[in-house]
C-alpha cells in the first residue's frame, strides 16, 4: 500500500468488492435486505479466513 486510499475504500480490494454489494440495496425492498446482508457477511468471513492473521493477504 503506502499510497492514499480512495474515499470509501477499506484498503483491501476484496473487502471493497464485497461491500460494494451494499450499494445495490438502495431502492430495493427492505424484505430483500436480509439476504444481501447475509451474502456480505459470508463474503467478509471468506476474506478473513483467507488472511494469514496479520490482516494482509497471505499470498
Amino acid at each position: 500500500m503506502g499510497g492514499e486510499m480512495e474515499p470509501g475504500s477499506t484498503g483491501d480490494e476484496r473487502v471493497d468488492a464485497v461491500l460494494a454489494a451494499l450499494g445495490a440495496l438502495q431502492g430495493t425492498p427492505v424484505a430483500g435486505h436480509v439476504a444481501a446482508f447475509e451474502r456480505v457477511h459470508l463474503g467478509l468471513q471468506e476474506v478473513l479466513a483467507d488472511t494469514d492473521g496479520t490482516g494482509r493477504d497471505a499470498g
